[in-house]
C-alpha cells in the first residue's frame, strides 16, 4: 500500500464530516504543546524505512503528537491493512472509504521494519475492516508470525479493532500469543453514540474478556480520552468496568481534536486531574497505568511493558 496524497485534503480524507458545523478547539494550553519533528537524523532514517517498505503508521496518519519523540527514538507504530478505515468515528483522523485488499507482503514487510530499527518492543494496530470476513485477524495472526520469524527475541503489543460481528476472531488472535493484547474502549458508554457510533462499548469489554479466556497470560490493554464532556465518576466506573474485565493496564490521554469537523473538545484537562486519575486506577488494581495530557496507547509501550511485566512478578511473589 503506498501513500495516497490526496487524503491530506480532508474533504477527500473524510468525506462523512464535511457537513459538520466547524467546531473551534480553542488554543491549547502550554502542557500539551510539543516540539515539531526534527528534520534530519534518527527521525528520518525511521522515516525513510517505513517509506521504503511502503508501509503505513498510525504516527502520521492519526495525527500523531509524539511522533517528533518517538520517531527519533526509532520507535514507529505500525498500522496494517491499509490507511482506510470503513468506520468513521468522530475523533479519529484516519481517513474513511472503502479499503483496498490486503496485501499479502504486508506481514513482511513489517517484519522486516522491525528487524531494520532493532525494535526490541513494537506496536501493530490496523484500521477497521468490517469488509473482511474475519475483520483482519489472519492478518494480525500472520504479521506477528513474521516478526517473530525474523526477530524471534522481539516482544509484540497489537492493538486491534473490535472485530464486531466476526465469531471466533478475537480467540484467532489472542492465540497467536502476542505478549500485550491491547483495544481501546476509547470513551465513556454514554458518548459512544456521538464519538464511537459504529462501535459497542459492551462488545469492546467483552473482547477484552475473551482474551484473558483464551490465555491468561497474556497481558491486556485498554484506554480512553478525556476531554470530551466525561465526568470522573463516569470515567471511574469505565476503570470498574475494565477491572472486572481482568484488564492489566489502563491509558489515559486527552483528546485533540484532528480538524474542526471532527468532534469538539469539551475542555483541556488539567496534568492534576490525570494524576488523579492514575491514584484512582492503581488503587483499582491496574497493574500499570498511564495517565497524562499527551498518552497515547503506544508511547512509551517498551518502557511500560517492562514496567508491566515487574508489576505481575512482584504481585505473584506477594500472593
Amino acid at each position: 500500500m503506498t501513500y495516497n496524497p490526496d487524503l491530506l485534503d480532508r474533504t477527500k480524507r473524510h468525506p462523512e464530516k464535511q457537513k459538520n458545523p466547524d467546531r473551534p478547539s480553542g488554543p491549547k494550553p502550554d502542557w500539551i504543546r510539543v516540539k515539531a519533528p526534527p528534520p534530519n537524523g534518527v527521525y528520518q532514517e525511521t522515516h525513510d524505512i517505513v517509506k521504503k517498505l511502503h508501509l503505513t503508521t498510525v504516527c502520521e496518519e492519526a495525527g500523531c503528537p509524539n511522533i517528533g519523540e518517538c520517531w527519533q527514538k526509532r520507535h514507529a507504530t505500525f498500522m496494517i491493512m491499509g490507511e482506510i478505515c470503513t468506520r468513521a468515528c468522530a475523533f479519529c483522523n484516519v481517513a474513511t472509504g472503502k479499503p483496498d485488499a490486503l496485501n499479502d507482503m504486508e506481514p513482511t514487510k513489517v517484519a522486516v521494519a522491525v528487524q531494520k530499527m532493532g525494535l526490541k518492543h513494537v506496536v501493530v494496530t490496523s484500521v477497521d475492516r468490517d469488509d473482511l470476513d474475519d475483520g483482519g485477524a489472519a492478518h494480525f495472526v500472520k504479521t506477528i508470525s513474521e516478526i517473530r520469524r525474523l526477530t524471534p527475541d522481539t516482544t509484540i503489543e497489537i492493538l486491534t479493532p473490535d472485530f464486531k460481528n466476526k465469531a471466533g476472531a478475537t480467540a484467532t488472535v489472542a492465540k497467536a500469543k502476542p505478549d500485550v493484547f491491547n483495544h481501546n474502549l476509547e470513551t465513556i458508554p454514554r458518548l459512544y453514540p456521538t464519538v464511537r457510533p459504529g462501535a459497542r462499548y459492551f462488545t469492546s469489554l467483552r473482547l477484552l474478556q475473551e482474551v484473558k479466556e483464551v490465555d491468561p497470560t497474556i497481558f491486556t490493554k485498554s484506554g480512553i480520552m478525556v476531554g470530551l464532556g466525561e465526568t470522573k465518576e463516569e470515567v471511574g466506573q469505565v476503570m470498574d468496568d475494565l477491572r472486572s474485565a481482568d484488564v492489566d493496564f489502563i491509558t489515559i490521554g486527552q483528546y485533540l481534536q484532528p480538524t474542526p469537523k471532527h468532534a469538539a473538545i469539551d475542555r483541556y484537562v488539567h496534568p492534576d486531574e490525570f494524576a488523579e486519575y492514575e491514584r484512582m486506577a492503581r488503587a483499582k488494581g491496574f497493574l500499570m497505568v498511564s495517565s497524562s495530557p499527551l498518552t497515547r496507547s503506544s508511547h512509551h509501550a517498551g518502557e511500560d511493558f517492562a514496567r508491566l511485566k515487574a508489576a505481575r512478578e512482584a504481585k505473584q511473589a506477594a500472593q
